[in-house]
């Protein structure tokens, strides 16, 4: 149909409700309801098992709970602007900047969330927001100001359910990755903290004394840089202005764990220039573990300066150096050895990161490790492939759908073979 021919609306006449969100402070213990914040949205999705908590009173849990079909947008930051469509939530509530709309009947939720995707809706932003300020913000009223054309609800539902499946595989691979990733968690700390009976190995028949205590016999305590080292070959893509890189970056990682394909005159500074064999950490502000287990294209890598590269050392292994990076034991020590007093801006300086101790298994137990989780991690790359894939493809198709460029039949096609 003419999409042109549909009536306009504004979004708030779409609303039944536009609720600002509670003012309170977060907290990891788990008492009341989640929290859902700003940073809790990456890439309009939400992992809601790292949303923090909020004890609230029931009056106020009942003011503003998340409910299915809700679509939450950011009002201030660098993210105003950035939205999520609420699906099947824990008992939740949103944080105050945030704004929840209810859409009314005679339009579809979902449909009305990838609206807000589309660069009408940014283009809309952006002119409302502009460069007035260093700290972006806009209200309520601002936010739902934009105008749209409404096709009937039966073309609405359909163009949200062709690009919601797309999103909600995008989820299920994100869910099944982070499946896998805990599986190999707690088979390292099974192994290497719990000292556990190995499967094939059996248990540990003779123990020794070390600095931490007794560790298995034939075992080593070490230090990082005994098994692995820090690889620091720098280039400057501005060199090549020409040449495609994968770039790894901190933005990169925190909106999904995909690098860049950016050009190198786009890329600014120096970067650490990747070797296939390594695993990145971040040294800023480590209270965000930032740990990325990096597949090498065709392309030449990049990586921010911000990381540290470990290339894991002979007969260490890239998956026991990325495993040892992401435990917990790993994580609490690294994050200890900060300096700096800006909380913004806290380092790990890498001769400290060398110097951190851990329990080394004999070469048997290692190689045994390396091949009980290495299927874990090709289908976690997989999974992220796949996931690049089907971003790519709904942020083609959110623009066509919208505008009626592409037929809806001929989208459901398209995806249906894709899926």
């Amino acid at each position: 149909m003419d999409y042109s021919q549909c009536p306009e609306f504004k979004l708030a006449d779409l609303c039944d409700s536009i609720t600002y969100g509670y003012t309170e402070s977060a907290s990891t213990i788990p008492i009341g309801p989640k929290f859902l914040r700003i940073t809790d949205i990456v890439k309009g999705h939400i992992n809601w098992h790292e949303v923090p908590f909020c004890n609230v009173d029931e009056q106020t849990k009942t003011k503003y709970k998340l409910r299915d079909g809700d679509v939450v947008i950011a009002r201030t930051g660098a993210s105003t602007g950035v939205s999520a469509y609420i699906s099947n939530p824990p008992e939740a509530i949103f944080a105050s900047y945030l704004i929840r709309l209810k859409i009314s009947a005679k339009a579809d939720a979902r449909f009305i969330y990838y609206f807000l995707k589309s660069h009408e809706y940014q283009s809309y932003m952006q002119g409302v927001i502009g460069d007035k300020s260093a700290q972006p913000n806009a209200s309520a009223k601002t936010l739902t100001q934009a105008k749209l054309r409404l096709p009937p609800l039966s073309e609405q539902k359909a163009v949200a359910s062709i690009l919601g499946a797309l999103d909600d595989k995008i989820e299920l691979n994100r869910k099944m990755n982070e499946t896998l990733e805990s599986m190999a968690r707690a088979i390292f700390k099974s192994w290497f903290v719990d000292f556990d009976p190995i499967p094939g190995l059996g248990p540990h028949k003779e123990w020794q004394e070390s600095q931490v205590g007794k560790i298995p016999k034939g075992w080593r305590l070490k230090t990082v840089a005994d098994i692995a080292e820090l690889h620091r070959a720098i280039v400057n893509p501005g060199d090549f202005p020409d040449e495609f890189f994968e770039y790894f970056s901190i933005p990169a990682f925190d909106e999904g764990k995909m690098p860049a394909r950016d050009l190198g005159v786009t890329i600014k500074s120096n970067k650490f220039l990747l070797p296939e064999n390594c695993v990145l950490i971040s040294k800023l502000n480590p209270r965000i573990p930032r740990v990325w287990f990096p597949k090498i294209s065709k392309l030449r890598a990049i990586a921010s300066t911000e990381f540290l590269v470990l290339v894991p050392k002979q007969p260490y292994t890239k998956e026991f150096i990325y495993s040892l990076c992401i435990s917990t034991y790993f994580l609490d020590t690294f994050t200890s050895l900060v300096t700096g007093t800006s909380s913004s801006h806290q380092r790990v300086k890498p001769e400290d990161l060398l110097s951190i101790k851990i329990v080394c298994p004999t070469d048997l137990v290692l190689d045994e490790f390396t091949q009980k989780v290495q299927p874990l991690f090709m289908t976690i790359q997989s999974n992220n492939n796949q996931t690049h894939t089907l971003a790519v493809i709904r942020d083609t198709l959110l623009p066509k759908l919208l505008s009626e460029e592409i037929r809806v039949k001929d989208a459901e096609k398209f995806v249906e073979k894709t899926l």
